[in-house]
């Protein structure tokens, strides 16, 4: 690796894709497209930095198996920025796998982390959070240590466990500190503002008030009777059943348990239920029903 490419990558590892681009914006040999083609990803630039990075792994002989490794590897990536969830997971893990035979242990866990967070768009929380359980981050450099923890704080988020994910992103902010990348930083700083910030309505008769995730998780573990109207689910003491599948019948609980304690009348149910201006018998009966 030439001084020009080592400057350049060493600039992409700190978050800064136009001092790399200075050093190799005018070069066509394979290290140096590569390195070009994190550089245009990092700047939102996707179609782009995936061309370079094909020509890059084209470039490289068969005897670099690394460098093509990794160009798939982050082939996958930018994939994964621009929401193309088309690449599929075993091409993931094959690269995954080919870093980790070569090697390159450092690049074989940023696979697997694009993994998870793949696993993570797709909403396959069960998926994502097994794949963090089989990783091994011990003496992890820090930007994979705060994406880690990034990744845990995301699923604790998602399954309403507060402070949980308090907890994970303090270790992301520290470990995103410690690499001295600013958008890592501040990407674990939005997702830490917005866990203190209101993150849903509660509705108690006529009151009407902003509640965090924290209170959301207390009011799950509570013995009131929730309708949580952001997964379509009635909750009580823990336990959830979901109504996601059955529209109307969740329309019908929602109506009720908003006007509670008072009652509602019979044709404002079948208007919200069923979204119709002029009920006849059909929709009274399958109210009854």
């Amino acid at each position: 690796m030439d001084s020009l490419v080592a400057s350049a990558a060493r600039s992409l590892a700190a978050g800064d894709p136009l001092g790399a681009l200075k050093r190799i914006a005018l070069r066509d040999d394979p290290p140096a497209l590569a390195l070009r083609g994190i550089a245009m990803a990092q700047l939102g630039d996707y179609d782009r930095a995936r061309e370079l990075l094909r020509r890059a792994a084209r470039g490289f002989g068969p005897r670099e198996r690394l460098e093509r490794a990794r160009c798939r590897a982050a082939e996958a990536e930018v994939a994964l920025a621009a929401r193309d969830l088309r690449w599929p997971a075993r091409a993931l893990d094959a690269a995954a796998r080919s870093l980790e035979a070569l090697g390159d242990r450092a690049n074989a866990l940023h696979t697997r982390l694009v993994g998870v967070r793949r696993s993570l768009l797709l909403g396959r929380l069960d998926e994502g959070e097994a794949a963090l359980a089989a990783l091994d981050t011990n003496g992890a450099p820090a930007p994979l240590a705060a994406l880690f923890e990034l990744s845990r704080a995301e699923i604790a988020l998602r399954r309403v466990r507060a402070k949980e994910a308090e907890s994970f992103l303090a270790r992301s902010h520290a470990a995103a500190l410690a690499a001295g990348i600013p958008a890592l930083v501040a990407e674990v700083e939005r997702a830490q503002r917005a866990l203190s910030s209101p993150s849903a309505r509660l509705i108690r008769g006529a009151s009407v008030t902003q509640v965090t995730l924290e209170e959301v998780e207390a009011l799950f573990a509570s013995d009131n009777l929730i309708v949580d109207a952001c997964r379509r689910a009635v909750r009580a003491r823990g336990s959830s059943v979901s109504l996601a599948s059955r529209p109307v019948l969740f329309e019908i609980v929602r109506a009720l348990a908003e006007a509670w304690p008072g009652d509602v009348p019979r044709e404002a149910l079948i208007a919200r239920a069923f979204e119709v201006r002029s009920p006849n018998e059909s929709h009274r009966a399958r109210l009854r029903v």
